[in-house]
């Protein structure tokens, strides 16, 4: 089976598959391949913001402290094989169709077959690899809230993680913060700490905290007082907690926080994978994620940001208000996303926007996209193609920013676009 074969057959499942209000099918799936992340240490995050960045710290102060560390994510942004890595290097092409090969012939006699996701299969594939690689440790993100997320058949993580929390795919999680925080805080297990970020709406802090000790859980939640930022740019940030001075390479305060839950997580860690300060310090240093406030260009300055939900253009915004002026904005949403509420946080800090489309099959149309800022009191218009909005972009804020935002979806298409 050669590469394009192997992603034909991926392919061939749905990309949500069918309906699902329990982990039965998961579990089912994991039986038919021999549940091999019964063989592997996870470290589990969920939240609706935050767990692409705290994935990627973890996996790099576990690579830095020399753990063996398999990582999960999704979706991929630039190929499918980049979110199931090793020490930070995709999955070989190779291994993947040695892997699908694998486990073909057990998929294809199961009844079952044509319910499984694309994201179900995915994670089947990633789990049998990290065993077969003997992983030592895998951080593991959920697709999709956490309850009855795939990613949930795992038994004893080391920790739980669970980020900022809101509003977000609420036709399947729930309309109030309540059913979604319930939604994340599935992932919880009995006797397993979990850590909370910092910051949460107190609706979430007590949903988490009341299912923390239904199961018996120790809940951790960072301490934002004993946090001082020392400096904050574009390159990043210097700060102190709890006495000790960190360094990260993700811009933003957001990402401080995110940094603040991870090395609280590193301590539950410890207690069964001793982990050392310095592959803390360098860990956090050098993790970095494509397209999270992602410096793609110097002249101009040009960002690429995935922010996709309102409490991801709110940190969004953040970062804008301090960069230079005028900030001109090339715009692209899914239809699935809270638009309107998304774009009102960045509307006061961007010059004038051009909307895009074509970049995925759910886009939201441009002139829509357009009506939406203008109805919030920005200046918008539509524009060709998503390369051509970027030059003009570019062009019109020659001393100030450029950014290319609103989904990873669009994130993905530029950076697939630049290679």
């Amino acid at each position: 089976m050669n590469f394009s074969e192997c992603m034909e057959y991926i392919s061939s499942y749905d990309r949500k598959g069918k309906r699902i209000s329990d982990l039965s099918r998961a579990r089912a799936l994991m039986d038919l391949v021999g549940n091999p992340q019964d063989s592997l240490k996870f470290i589990h995050i969920a939240g609706t913001n935050g767990k692409g960045s705290m994935a990627q710290m973890f996996s790099e102060i576990l690579t830095a402290q020399g753990y063996k560390t398999g990582l999960f994510t999704s979706p991929f942004l630039i190929e499918y094989t980049d979110r199931i890595r090793i020490n930070g290097e995709n999955i070989p092409k190779d291994r993947l169709c040695e892997t699908v090969e694998k486990l073909k012939p057990i998929l294809e006699s199961c009844d079952l077959r044509k319910d499984f996701s694309q994201f179900e299969i995915t994670q089947a594939i990633a789990f049998s690899y990290f065993s077969d690689e003997k992983c030592d440790v895998v951080v593991l993100e959920t697709g999709l809230g956490g309850l009855v997320d795939c990613t949930n058949v795992i038994k004893n993580p080391l920790v739980t993680v669970i980020g900022s929390v809101s509003y977000d795919h609420t036709a399947i999680l729930g309309e109030t913060l309540e059913e979604i925080a319930t939604q994340k805080a599935g992932i919880i297990k009995k006797n397993c700490p979990c850590i909370l970020s910092a910051g949460n709406d107190m609706r979430v802090v007590k949903t988490v905290r009341e299912y923390a000790m239904k199961m018996e859980s120790q809940l951790s939640i960072p301490n934002l007082q004993l946090c001082r930022v020392l400096k904050m740019d574009i390159t990043g940030s210097v700060f102190n907690y709890k006495g000790e001075d960190y360094e990260i390479s993700m811009q933003g305060l957001h990402q401080v926080s995110n940094a603040l839950t991870v090395i609280d997580g590193i301590k539950f860690v410890s207690e069964k994978l001793p982990v050392s300060r310095e592959a803390v310090i360098s860990g956090l240093k050098k993790a970095k994620l494509v397209g999270r406030v992602e410096v793609i260009s110097q002249q101009p300055l040009t960002i690429l940001d995935g922010a996709h939900n309102p409490d991801g253009t709110k940190a969004l915004a953040e970062v804008l208000k301090k960069l230079p002026k005028p900030v001109v904005a090339v715009l692209g949403m899914h239809s699935d996303k809270n638009c309107e509420k998304s774009l009102e946080n960045l509307v006061p800090y961007v010059s004038e926007f051009i909307a895009v489309d074509g970049f995925s099959d759910m886009d939201t149309p441009k002139n829509e996209l357009c009506e939406i800022v203008t109805r919030l009191g920005g200046k918008c218009e539509t524009g060709e193609s998503v390369k051509k909005a970027i030059a003009d972009a570019k062009s019109r804020c020659q001393n100030g920013t450029a950014v290319i935002c609103g989904s990873l979806y669009l994130v993905s298409y530029v950076k697939t676009m630049q290679t």
